[in-house]
């Protein structure tokens, strides 16, 4: 039997003619072209933006069942990036089993205990993801999300595209240690201050909200140290806009010993980047926001073991980021 989950994570959804749900964690409906352009079209603006836009990291939905088997009809669109992720499947919080996702469209089933239990299911986290039906062989009741809301918003580290799996992320991972519905705008490559970011972030309610700024910055030049302090204040002030007493944590970029000191295209070291943001967000002269200096999140001999590449930190290393994070990502009592 079906039953129509309760997705969440994400900020608007479009349904096709064909029932295909698109789950989008920034709003289509401001981008400039048709809602479906920004397929493999490198010459719209921002088309990267969108691309991971339509990557529902983070995404997921759980029922309470007794049922034998779920099956979950899923499509990944072929885009200049080809990626693919597996979904996760949780059974009481522990995988349960985990599929990874190839190229277009697809039926995953996965037997369950057929004890009662709560099931969730975790959309990749890379790749242009569509979700159709989710159906039981049994008894299904979609479960509301719960927890307070967290917003967390960042890079690529953010996305993690190279953890295990969806609920493996080190957003994914603080999120269900902590019991908070997980909002995650991990845009690889598109941590650029970008003003639908800061609008998406003001608009959604949250009781606390995370930021990780500047590695995309810094790898992509996209401002001068002149222009990064006033852009970091900017997208704060428009988050403040929508959240006058939620606590925000600015957490500046992670070590990356192969590219400290030296300098980028517009001159800037990531110590460089690191005292931007941290100038651009204490210009608020705001109580209710705590900074976090990235370098003391992973060491350097650490990120050595634990980055795939210059940047990226290997699955072990997003859980390790996860158990750094989670004791400094609280709410207030």
């Amino acid at each position: 039997m079906g039953s129509e989950a309760l997705w969440t994570g994400y900020r608007h959804r479009v349904v096709d003619a064909d029932g295909w749900q698109t789950f989008w964690r920034l709003d289509p409906r401001e981008q400039p072209f048709e809602l479906h352009d920004w397929l493999g079209r490198p010459d719209r603006p921002g088309h990267r933006l969108w691309l991971r836009a339509a990557t529902p990291a983070g995404v997921r939905a759980s029922w309470r069942t007794s049922a034998t088997s779920v099956t979950l009809e899923i499509r990944n669109t072929p885009t200049i990036y080809s990626e693919t992720a597996p979904v996760d499947f949780l059974i009481n919080g522990e995988l349960h089993h985990r599929h990874l996702v190839d190229l277009g469209e697809q039926q995953i089933t996965v037997p369950l205990p057929s004890d009662p239990a709560e099931l969730e299911i975790w959309l990749p986290q890379a790749g242009a993801i569509a979700v159709r039906a989710v159906s039981f062989t049994g008894e299904a009741v979609p479960l509301p999300p719960t927890g307070p809301r967290w917003i967390t918003y960042g890079s690529s580290i953010t996305q993690c595209t190279g953890a295990h799996g969806p609920s493996e992320t080190w957003p994914a991972l603080v999120a269900r240690q902590h019991g908070w519905d997980l909002v995650s705008l991990g845009l690889a490559g598109e941590c650029h201050l970008d003003p639908i970011a800061a609008r998406t972030i003001r608009d959604t309610p949250a009781r606390l909200i995370s930021l990780c700024l500047g590695i995309n910055i810094y790898g992509g030049e996209t401002f001068n140290g002149r222009t990064l302090p006033g852009q970091v204040e900017a997208f704060l002030h428009t988050v403040r806009d929508g959240h006058p007493h939620t606590p925000i944590v600015v957490i500046t970029p992670l070590v990356a010993p192969n590219l400290e000191g030296k300098p980028n295209a517009v001159g800037l070291t990531l110590d460089d980047i690191r005292a931007c943001v941290s100038l651009g967000a204490r210009t608020l002269n705001d109580p209710d926001l705590q900074l976090i200096d990235g370098r003391t999140i992973l060491t350097p001999e650490e990120a050595r073991t634990l980055y795939a590449d210059d940047v990226h930190p290997n699955p072990d290393g997003y859980r390790l980021i996860a158990t750094r994070l989670a004791p400094l990502l609280t709410l207030p009592l």
